[in-house]
């Protein structure tokens, strides 16, 4: 409610300035038309727009796509402990004209001689020992998952934090806004009073006339500002996949959080930044490939076992061919694979996988530094716009004590129009720099809550 309250006296504001401009029932029917947009407007609070952009963000979705196909790799892991089973079916026709001679003088001539022939076979494999290549591809499947699950949560925090910075913008934005709104009304007294001594013969037409342009260049950066909102709340909805034309209202202001402290950030950072643990996790995973490497060069060993059943039925051609054969039984036994040289490149792989280790160990010290500088850059942004927020309050309230007594020295003729104008223009000035460092302020806080990996628990 006292949202809206604040909405209707903007807009009373704004309407009291634009009936020097327009006649009654024109600002009346505006009146209306900004009364219906108003109200066809709803409240997006920052948590339900992270909530609606964690859920339908879409590179966060792309993340956990990725993510659940790890988990299914993982999933099925120790597939590769279990044996492998194979049937094989055949069935096979033939026709064939046979002409034969024997050294006893037999002779046989047939045409089209016709056979056929099934075989069914069955086939199990079983891997006992391959130099634990096979546990140390699950590890390394289990450390993927374990580095897919710590991409979505970086995914998500950078994305909350896109959303927090977007948001906040716009409600900065809003914040210029109504600053823009109280400088419209100054100019619009400045417009009343300059006037009032013109008609009284106490004013010339040059102060009239200088508040008159002030006045418009105002209400047409009040226009600017408008359309500037439009553009970021379109960015927003694209940010927490809504249409982009899809209004809506924000809140007015911009808590900062003025208790941070670079010690515990430093501490809680280097624990829990989800870009330094895929940095660890991707040194793990590097490591489960070496010693997938080295299994290259312990010898495999197998159990095989196949059971077979084969039938062949043809026209005889000779008295010694049988017309039906069938065969059924079982074959088992082990296998065993030994390498003994496969022109260095175990070795070369070994070796590539080794350097890779140290590769993603750098990495790991690289990204330690990084953050570490990260930190303290935004800690001092932090610290420093806190204390020009501070400073810009108490600018502010001299700004808007000196504006009143300079509309009213003018209105008694005691000072120029272009004092009044030095005026408004230090508090527009000071109400620019206000607003400014508040936002700055603000995403140095959550740029610092982003390196920590605290914006989402």
């Amino acid at each position: 409610m006292e949202d809206f309250l604040q909405k209707m006296i903007c807009m009373m504001k704004y309407l009291r300035l634009m009936f020097s401009k327009f006649p009654l029932v024109a600002c009346f029917m505006l009146l209306i038309s900004l009364l219906a947009k108003v109200s066809a407007q709803p409240l997006m609070t920052l948590d339900q727009a992270i909530a609606i952009g964690i859920k339908n963000n879409y590179n966060i979705l792309m993340a956990r796509n990725e993510q659940e196909v790890a988990n299914n790799d993982y999933r099925y892991a120790y597939g590769a402990l279990l044996p492998q089973i194979n049937l094989n079916a055949t069935r096979n026709w033939s026709s064939n004209n046979v002409n034969q001679s024997f050294s006893d003088g037999r002779k046989v001539d047939k045409k089209n001689a016709r056979s056929n022939v099934w075989n069914l076979t069955g086939n199990l494999n079983w891997t006992l020992f391959d130099g634990l290549r096979m546990f140390a591809a699950a590890d390394e499947l289990k450390n993927i998952r374990d580095r897919g699950e710590l991409a979505v949560k970086s995914q998500v925090i950078q994305t909350v934090a896109a959303i927090m910075n977007t948001y906040y913008q716009i409600v900065q934005q809003k914040q210029q806004l109504a600053a823009i709104a109280e400088q419209m009304q100054i100019s619009e007294e400045r417009v009343r009073i300059a006037q009032n001594k013109f008609a009284s013969g106490l004013g010339s037409k040059l102060d009239v006339l200088q508040a008159q342009v002030d006045l418009n260049a105002q209400r047409s950066a009040y226009l600017q500002q408008q359309t500037l909102i439009s553009k970021t709340k379109a960015s927003l909805n694209q940010l927490i996949a809504l249409p982009p034309d899809q209004d809506f209202e924000v809140e007015d202001s911009i808590p900062v959080d003025t208790t941070l402290q670079i010690t515990n950030l430093k501490t809680e950072a280097l624990q829990q930044n989800p870009d330094l643990l895929i940095a660890s996790k991707d040194i793990q995973i590097a490591q489960n490939n070496l010693q997938i490497t080295r299994a290259q060069r312990f010898p495999t060993l197998s159990f095989n076992t196949t059971y077979s059943f084969n039938k062949q039925n043809s026209q005889a051609t000779n008295p010694y061919q049988p017309i039906s054969n069938r065969n059924l039984g079982l074959t088992y036994g082990f296998s065993a694979s030994i390498p003994i040289f496969h022109g260095f490149d175990i070795k070369r792989q070994i070796e590539d996988a080794q350097l890779n280790i140290q590769y993603q160990q750098v990495n790991l010290q690289n990204q330690t530094s990084q953050l570490e500088l990260a930190l303290q850059n935004a800690y001092r942004d932090y610290r420093y716009f806190i204390q020009a927020m501070q400073l810009e309050e108490n600018n502010v309230q001299v700004a808007e004590e000196n504006v009143h007594i300079a509309l009213a020295a003018f209105e008694q003729g005691q000072t120029t129009t272009l004092d009044v104008r030095t005026a408004q223009q230090g508090l527009a000035d000071a109400q620019a720099r206000l607003i400014t460092a508040r936002y700055n302020a603000k995403q140095a806080e959550i740029t610092l809550l982003q390196l920590k990996g605290d914006l989402v628990q």
